[in-house]
């Protein structure tokens, strides 16, 4: 029941300061969640002291009441508390606010608190208004909304850049509005970052989705280089002048320069005129000597404008009669004219003697399908391999005498043998002799000149599409007897087996390695380019066997996250997918050997190939190689530091050191590689670690960025930032640093850079090998397995063996029995194997292994054994 109190009016004439003062008076106080508060009041002199909430007194119970005497006054003190529940506030919600008040009684009246308001407090959770994302140009400024969501009490608002606090008082550049909103008065590199709204008060805090403010750079071009000289030495030409988007770079997709980089104006340069001569003047009349002479000028025209003086004598003589001169003996001057008419005749009769002989020597040469003894020669020489002991010969240390040029061997090239016998190993040759028969190998050089080969290829139609120059191609007259084309430091060759050209041809092929900006090559979806674009030739030739095309790529290929295909171009220059990887093939022209760095494409028509890719998850990854170079000297305060992002394939290495080579490049540290995945992040290089008392960035921002797209299509196959740094002496010699390269909320890789810049650091040779050999091998010198050796197993392992020891276990021997289905499809299986090792192993194969696994297949066969024991 609510207590009754009666409230006593002051008597007449008390005095005002014996009526009770509060000490203490109830504030206003705040419900979080379901806790419970408490109100408390305290008054002097006071004999009673109660609290109403809203109009009604609170029940004496729930009052806690504390009794004491001002020792300063000796009147007493009183002091009350009561605690106000969520429940208590919830029953009048909505009709009024929550209050109570204090009222204290003394003998001389009454006296009444303040009120304290009790209110439950919240906070929504949704923002009124939040932060949007933005780009904005540099030095623009920046006005970043935030309304808090709805609370009690109001909440305070703060900011948050990339998860730091920003503090106005800190940076004059930032300040925030009583409206909440942040500021930036001037947009700088800097202030690239996620920027937060956080809310809170008592009862949470609550956080903004996150605005990407990016700031960036629109490009600024340099001014105009000098004009070039006029192009043409002789009339009418032109000259040029450029300039370049670099003042100040575009950075984080600011827009490039508008206008040309390159401006050509017409010139004229008067062309040099070469002297000629005059006529020659008349002869002057007979001189004592018996002499006269005659005369002319090189004036018509005279030489002018750097041309050339005339050549030959201005002056003439001859011996001449009359009164005037003394004659010579008679018969003189005859015997010096006979003498020389003999030697003429002589030396003709010489001539006409020498040009019998050397058609005569044609006549008796080469037709078309004739091997080189040479060549031949060259082929059956053991290639890094010990001599074999004599009561244990090797399967190829089998060496014929071909010191001559022309040799008469005994047996046939391609010997095939039946029955059980195949492969007699244990304690004799593992080949037996050659049987009867007999055939020559005459000398012949099928090898083309560079110039008249590139002469040739230019008057053909599709001479057009290919790269020019010679740096990047390769090419060879081959016969019957095949050959190997390579392109040095790319790892790009072609084998020609033998017998793939027909017998009486002579074919001359190229290699040649495409960069991307000279082929368009079109990708579409999630496509990547995994290899480099390659074209052998000429296209349509007819190939009795398949050549086998060798080249790197980049992929971490794995069935369950890539669709790898090959790609070919038809006549037409549209590409089409001739074989995909992994699938049963659709043709029998096309096969492919993937290998973790090496792909090895079978093929039987010559065209333009490449190795295309098709992610089927986030989780398929490209390698890159990231490589570092940097001056090799510097003689001004500013130094580069430039790191490349390569497709990791050696032809895209040899093109970015022939390039640093030329801008005097030096490389610092080992390349490291770089696992890029198809998560559509960019690709992200910082500096750290810098002595900042030696050396300052000039870099605005803490990162450079790589556009995801821009690597993952493989059309670039390089891609480079700049660090430019300012060492603050020109005594700073050293420079020790850290260069991280990662992939957002991906892996990453670091570099740690130690050198010295004033020393002459000579440019890393190791880093690509120069490879062994010539670009063009013909015949039997182009492989490791000798001619005859080869010919000798393929005879012996193709039919098919009693207890399997035939093509299908060397293939298995060599782990190649994945591919047994290719090589079953094939005339001769064994020659598909042999030619797939060749092209693995050149030049370095180990023949030995090759010969311990031929061996292994011949014991399988238990007849041979006994036989071979006997």
């Amino acid at each position: 029941a609510q207590q009754s109190v009666t409230v006593a009016n002051p008597a007449s004439g008390a005095s005002p300061d014996l009526l009770p003062h509060f000490q203490l008076e109830p504030e206003d106080v705040y419900i979080v969640k379901n806790k419970a508060v408490s109100l408390a009041c305290r008054a002097t002199p006071a004999t009673q002291i109660y609290f109403k909430c809203n109009g009604e007194w609170v029940h004496q119970g729930d009052h806690v009441t504390q009794h004491s005497t001002d020792r300063s006054t000796g009147l007493p003190v009183m002091e009350v508390r009561i605690e106000v529940t969520r429940q208590q506030v919830e029953k009048i919600f909505g009709l009024e606010e929550y209050w109570c008040q204090c009222v204290a009684w003394s003998s001389s009246g009454t006296t009444k608190s303040q009120k304290a308001f009790v209110r439950i407090a919240y906070l929504r959770k949704n923002f009124e208004q939040e932060p949007t994302a933005r780009e904005v140009s540099i030095e623009q400024g920046i006005v970043l909304p935030c309304r808090p969501p709805e609370g009690i009490p109001p909440a305070e608002v703060e900011w948050l850049r990339n998860e730091e606090l920003v503090d106005p008082a800190l940076d004059a550049n930032v300040y925030v509005t009583p409206e909440h909103s942040l500021v930036l008065r001037q947009a700088r590199l800097a202030d690239t970052a996620n920027y937060t709204c956080v809310a809170k008060n008592i009862v949470a805090r609550r956080r903004s989705a996150s605005a990407a403010i990016i700031v960036y750079v629109n490009g600024g071009w340099s001014t105009w280089t000098q004009w070039s000289g006029c192009s043409t030495s002789c009339g009418r030409g032109w000259q040029k002048r450029s300039r370049t988007c670099t003042n100040p770079t575009p950075l984080n997709g600011g827009a490039f320069c508008e206008g040309q980089n390159v401006q050509k104006t017409a010139c004229t340069t008067l062309c040099p005129v070469d002297g000629a001569w005059s006529e020659w003047s008349k002869w002057s009349e007979c001189g004592a000597e018996c002499t006269h002479w005659r005369s002319r000028e090189c004036s018509e025209p005279a030489p002018r404008n750097g041309g050339r003086d005339c050549h030959g004598p201005e002056l003439d003589t001859r011996n001449c009669t009359s009164e005037l001169c003394t004659h010579a003996a008679p018969g003189a001057e005859d015997v010096a004219l006979y003498v020389g008419l003999v030697a003429v005749a002589v030396c003709l009769v010489l001539l006409l003697l020498v040009g019998v002989l050397v058609y005569c020597r044609k006549k008796g040469g080469l037709d078309a399908d004739v091997a080189d003894s040479s060549i031949l020669t060259a082929g059956f020489q053991p290639v890094s391999i010990k001599p074999s002991k004599a009561d244990n010969p090797s399967l190829l240390t089998i060496q014929p005498d071909l010191s001559t040029t022309t040799m008469t061997y005994q047996g046939s090239l391609c010997p095939r043998q039946d029955g059980p016998a195949k492969l007699q190993l244990p304690n004799g040759h593992l080949l037996s002799p050659l049987g009867a028969g007999r055939h020559t190998l005459h000398h012949s050089s099928p090898a083309a000149e560079g110039a008249d080969f590139v002469a040739r290829l230019s008057t053909q139609s599709y001479f057009r599409s290919l790269p020019r120059g010679t740096n990047n191609m390769a090419y060879g007259t081959f016969n019957f007897l095949g050959g190997r084309l390579m392109i040095p430091n790319t790892g790009i060759s072609l084998l020609i087996p033998p017998d793939a050209i027909p017998r009486g041809k002579i074919y001359e092929v190229y290699l040649t390695l495409h960069k991307q900006e000279e082929v368009r090559l079109p990708l579409a979806g999630c496509q990547t380019l995994l290899s480099p674009i390659v074209s052998c030739g000429p296209p349509g030739v007819l190939l009795t066997r398949p050549a086998i095309l060798a080249m790197g790529h980049c992929v971490e290929a794995s069935a369950e996250n890539w669709s790898i295909r090959l790609k070919k171009q038809s006549c037409e220059g549209t590409w089409e997918d001739v074989l995909q990887l992994g699938a049963e093939p659709c043709t029998e022209l096309y096969y492919c050997q993937l290998e973790a760095q090496a792909c090895y494409v079978f093929t039987e028509q010559l065209g333009r190939f490449a190795l295309v890719g098709e992610s089927l998850s986030m989780a398929a990854s490209k390698r890159l190689k990231l490589v570092l170079f940097a001056p090799a000297a510097c003689p001004s305060l500013e130094y580069n530091i430039r790191v490349y992002c390569l497709s990791d394939t050696q032809d895209v290495l040899k093109e970015v050191i022939q390039l640093e080579k030329q801008l005097g490049g030096q490389l610092i540290g080992a390349p490291r590689v770089l696992h890029f995945k198809d998560s559509y992040h960019n690709l992200r290089l910082s500096i750290h670690d810098m002595p900042s008392s030696l050396w300052k960035s000039k870099l605005l921002a803490s990162y450079q960025e790589i556009p995801f797209y821009h690597i993952w299509s493989g059309l670039q196959p390089f891609l480079h930032c700049t660090f430019t740094l300012e060492r603050l002496s020109t005594s700073t010699c050293e420079l020790a640093c850290k260069i991280w390269v990662w992939q957002v909320e991906g892996d990453g890789q670091s570099f740690t850079v130690n050198f010295n810049i004033a020393k002459d650091t000579r440019f890393s040779d190791w880093l690509v090998p120069d490879e062994v050999g010539t670009p063009a091998l013909v015949g039997p010198s182009a492989f490791k397995i000798p001619f005859l050796i080869r010919q000798k197993i393929i005879s012996s392992l193709d039919p098919p063996g009693t207890r399997g020891a035939d093509w299908r276990t060397l293939a298995q021997k060599l782990n190649l029995d994945s591919h047994l289905s290719f090589f079953a499809s094939k005339a001769s299986p064994t020659a598909m194997i042999l030619n797939l090792w060749e092209a693995r192993h050149f030049p370095n194969g180990n023949l030995s292994q090759l010969a311990a696994a031929v061996a292994e297949v011949g014991k399988q066969d238990g007849a041979l054994f006994s036989e071979a024991e006997c």
